[in-house]
């Protein structure tokens, strides 16, 4: 069992409700350490978007230099260079 199969997953909207649950309750104390866990998450969240487009254009670049690649040999071959 790794340590993230321990702990649930925590999201935004959880932080956010027990930040308005200590409103209620006017107990404050832990309001500063629950808004450092909302910018973690948030974060976290951008972070992941920002890696998803990523990877999403470097799928299109690479089928881009395969199909150049392609066309590369098949030239290659037509003007009697030798095969791999």
């Amino acid at each position: 069992m790794s340590y993230y199969d321990t702990f649930p997953n925590r999201t935004l909207c959880d932080v956010l409700n027990e930040m308005r649950k200590a409103n209620e309750t006017r107990n404050y104390s832990y309001l500063l350490g629950l808004i450092e866990e909302c910018q973690y998450l948030g974060d976290k969240m951008e972070a992941a978007l920002s890696d998803k487009e990523d990877v999403r254009r470097w799928s299109e670049e690479r089928s881009t230099l395969r199909k150049e690649i392609k066309e590369l040999r098949k030239e290659k071959k037509e003007l009697g260079g030798a095969d791999e």
